[in-house]
């Protein structure tokens, strides 16, 4: 692909990023260029982004609803899976899903509570209020 055929397309992501590609300059010889994004690509990140839109408003429900722990939601809001959280909380990922029953939740003590609040990059305060 030549330089000044190089795609910039606005998409969700162009204000944040930019994408370094290999492109023939006017001379003919490789270098890089920047692009911020083409329409094929920018489709398939809004698709992506409206799942897990989806699949976190779902999880605020189940927690409204008393079905899982705000762990959960707040695992399915920073796209993160069992494997991801117990690698960074220490905890296996059969207490982190016993962890995601309320009953189970309620009685955790404050210092677990804090790996999940540290791993999420909020409060203690707001992982127990957990006021959406």
């Amino acid at each position: 692909m030549k330089k000044a055929e190089l795609p910039q397309d606005p998409g969700s992501l162009n204000k944040y990023t930019k994408e370094v590609c290999y492109v023939v300059d006017e001379t003919g010889n490789y270098t890089t260029g920047l692009s911020s994004g083409w329409d094929i690509k920018i489709s398939a990140l809004d698709v992506t982004w409206s799942d897990i839109d989806n699949k976190t408003s779902d999880a605020m429900q189940k927690v409204k609803s008393g079905e899982v722990s705000p762990l959960f939601y707040y695992m399915q809001l920073r796209v993160m899976d069992l494997e991801i959280m117990a690698a960074y909380t220490g905890f296996w990922q059969w207490q982190i899903k016993r962890h995601f029953k309320p009953s189970v939740f309620k009685n955790l003590s404050d210092k677990k509570l804090q790996k999940y609040a540290s791993l999420f990059e909020i409060s203690l305060e707001e992982l127990k209020s957990f006021n959406q």
